[in-house]
Order: structure tokens, then sequence, then C-alpha cells
């Protein structure tokens, strides 16, 4: 028990799915995925259930695996939305980390919530022993803050507007699922503002249409220049071969086909692995480790953790029914 909360340990298959996000940034030490499965916390909230307290001191790191969680501060009796996060994000609170200062925010559920969770004193064991887990860290912390960074400038300096496309363009699909004060809140903006700029927003559906022809463009040109197969592949590095920013990317992926743009490229890998398999002289000369290795798969479990995710069942599995 941990301010009150309770912690069990995490099923197997829950962690792995942790790890295969970890993966994709660096590749994780078998010793250190052991850790992984040995440490990790899973904790359940409800809808409007405290995980911290603003003045606490925080002792995890979190991932969402499902549910959204919020952070807000209290200052001269009006509460302020930090940030909002939902699954597959991590979330803890920055300012009491480690459990060195009180936490400046309160984090709280705002939709009921699953939580994989690591306790800071297993991270700092981790750090001291493991190189890929200070890569991974370093990464996570990079990309955190640049997010930060450019959040707190769209707030500052755009409009009602800007901001409000600041917000549908990096979260696709949560201005439809969030609740609008929370929304609002984070941008600065009143509700009925926001309520204005969805109405707004959801007419344009000639737009829609657009992004459903550049979804189709960018598939074309990812599949015909096979560059799922580049293990180094980014939002960044597409975007830029693209010429389009890394929000719109980002944004296009993610209402289109419903996935992140890691997800996205590993179905593609995938499909290219099944296409491969489809023919029957293929595993006479490679086994399916290579294939996943030559279609962009920077270790192998993150190749059987993506597989499972995409078909339900594993490589062997899929490879026995081929064989029936």
């Amino acid at each position: 028990m941990t301010n009150g909360h309770q912690y069990r340990k995490a099923a197997r298959n829950d962690v792995a799915q942790l790890l295969q996000m970890l993966t994709s940034i660096y590749p994780l030490s078998e010793s250190l995925q052991q850790e992984f499965y040995d440490n990790v916390r899973t904790i359940r909230l409800q809808k409007d259930e405290v995980l911290l307290s603003q003045g606490q001191t925080c002792q995890h790191m979190y991932f969402i695996k499902t549910g959204a969680m919020m952070g807000y501060s209290v200052h001269h009796q009006k509460k302020i939305t930090t940030y909002i996060s939902i699954e597959n994000e991590f979330v803890s609170s920055i300012t009491g980390l480690h459990g060195v200062t009180p936490s400046k925010e309160t984090v709280m559920a705002i939709e009921s919530s699953v939580l994989l969770a690591m306790h800071n004193d297993v991270m700092q064991r981790l750090f001291n022993t493991y190189f890929d887990f200070n890569f991974i860290f370093r990464v996570m912390v990079e990309h955190y803050y640049r997010d930060a960074q450019e959040r707190s400038y769209i707030i500052r300096i755009g409009n009602a507007l800007e901001r409000y496309m600041y917000f549908v363009q990096t979260k696709p699909g949560h201005i439809e699922r969030l609740p609008e004060e929370n929304v609002a809140s984070l941008l600065n903006i009143k509700p009925l503002t926001l309520a204005r700029l969805k109405k707004q927003y959801t007419s344009q559906i000639p737009g829609r249409m657009r992004s459903e022809e550049e979804c189709e463009q960018i598939d074309h040109h990812i599949r015909s220049k096979q560059l799922f197969r580049n293990k180094k592949i980014s939002l960044t590095v597409l975007s830029a071969e693209l010429g389009i920013s890394k929000h719109r990317l980002s944004s296009l992926i993610n209402n289109h086909y419903h996935q992140s743009f890691s997800d996205y490229i590993n179905v593609c890998r995938i499909n290219c692995i099944k296409e491969q398999l489809s023919n029957a002289d293929t595993l006479r000369k490679y086994t399916i480790e290579m294939l996943a290795h030559d279609a962009g798969f920077s270790s192998r479990s993150a190749f059987y953790n993506a597989f499972k995710k995409e078909t339900g069942i594993s490589p062997k599995e899929y490879l026995q029914q081929l064989n029936k």
C-alpha cells in the first residue's frame, strides 16, 4: 500500500506491452527485461480518484495501460490543469519525483485507469546497473521536455484557435473523449470558447476528406519505398522526407488508422513478413527471425510482441496454421 493505494504484481502480458514500447526506443538486454517482469506493479484507479495529492512526494513512475490521467495545481483557489495523458504514455510528478521534494501537482484519474508502476528505489538501482535503461530514460525525458516546451509556447503565444488546433493535432481523438472543462483549463481558454471551436472544427468535412487522401499518399510512399525496413525510422525522419510537420503526420496516422506511429510501422513490417511467408520456399532459405530483422525489427522480443499484438497469436502458432 502506498498513499492508500494497493499495488499488485503486474501481469506478464502487461509488462510485455510496456517492454515492446521501450524496445522501440532502444533494445533491452534480457536481464533488464527480467527486472521489469520482477518489479513492475499494477494499480487500478476509478474515475476522479486521486493518485497523488499536491504537497505529497512521488515514489513511482507510471505507465498508463488504459484510461486517462491529469495533473493540476490549485493557485489562488483556482484549479489549473497542467497536463493530460492517456494510455501508452508515462505519467508522474516531475517536481516530486524520487521522493525528494513535495509535488506541486495533484495527479488524478479522469477515466477509470490501469497503471503500471515502478518504484523509484528500483529505478535508481537500474540506472546504476544498465546503460540501456539510462539511454531509454534520457530519450523519454527529452521527448517530454520538447512536448512541454512546445505546449508552453503555444499556450503563451497562440490565440484560442491556435491552441485548439495544436491540441487536436498533437492529441488526436482526445477532444471528443476528455472532459471539456479539463481541456479548456489545459489550453487556458473558456469552456464556452472550446465548445464553439469544437463545433466549428467537426463541421469541416471537406478537410477530413483531404486527410484521407493524405493518408493514402503517405501509406503508398512508405510501402513502395519500404521505409519500414529502416530500423531508425521515426516521425522526425519521415516528416522531413514527406515535407509535413511531425504533429500533422502523427495526427493523420492516429486519426485514420487509430494507431500510434510505432504500431503503424510495425504493422507494415508484419504484413511484409506475412507476404513473404506465403511463399512456401521462404522458410527453406530464411528463419522467421531473419525475416523480422530484414523487415526492420531491432530485436526478437520486439518482433514477437508486435506480431502477437497485431495477430493475436505468436509467430510459431502462425507458422503452424500455415502448415495446416
